[in-house]
């Protein structure tokens, strides 16, 4: 009888971590060559999260920061890479739905990269009023019994909560993750929301 999977850990989890086995398998230099070319690759775009070459760059990332590859400096990153404040690795930003109160997240060691203060005026207002909107939309997957009560069609209401966000998340992607192009090398931008089951293929352009 197999063991039991503990309830913290679901088979999404398991299934990523054996994906992460191929880099496990790669010496430091070589794990660092690779994630500095992907680094070029990814360079100049805003990026779907679920992209396969973003996720497999995340893997590698965070194999490399249990390694602490970056910190023994075994390559140089592509130039426009400054080093990130939270863990020293290349600036690789991720934009959620949580910006508010993560701010932009680190791609390597999943900690804050840039507080949300500390992000561009330029950008800033537009992804706090995007982000406090969307949040709203978030919540109604999160209602108790109460508030559920009080709307005549639940199921109808969290269905449009659905495609409201779907429309959000696509804008996210398309306008306001590319403006960030103009102070970041590239983007990560979160396209998907399990709670309200919007997955990235109805966030498309």
């Amino acid at each position: 009888m197999p063991p039991m999977v503990p309830h913290s850990e679901t088979a999404n989890d398991l299934l990523w971590k054996e994906y992460s086995l191929v880099f496990r398998d790669f010496d430091d230099l070589t794990l660092a060559r690779w994630l500095a070319q992907t680094l070029g690759q990814l360079e100049g775009r805003a990026w779907r999260l679920s992209h396969p070459l973003v996720g497999a760059y995340r893997l590698g990332a965070h194999i490399g920061h249990q390694r602490q590859i970056w910190l023994q400096r075994l390559v140089t990153p592509p130039a426009p890479y400054g080093e990130s404040p939270c863990c020293r690795a290349p600036f690789l930003p991720l934009l959620s739905r949580d910006v508010r109160e993560a701010g932009l997240v680190c791609q390597h060691c999943q900690g804050t990269l840039v507080p949300f203060e500390e992000i561009p005026a330029a950008v800033a207002g537009s992804l706090g009023g995007w982000a406090a909107e969307y949040a709203q939309l978030h919540e109604v997957a999160h209602w108790d019994d109460d508030k559920r009560g009080g709307v005549a069609d639940f199921d109808a209401f969290l269905e449009d909560a659905a495609k409201k966000a779907e429309t959000s998340l696509r804008f996210a992607g398309e306008v306001l993750a590319t403006r960030l192009l103009d102070f970041y090398p590239a983007v990560v931008w979160e396209d998907h929301d399990e709670c309200l089951e919007v997955r990235p293929e109805d966030v498309l352009f």
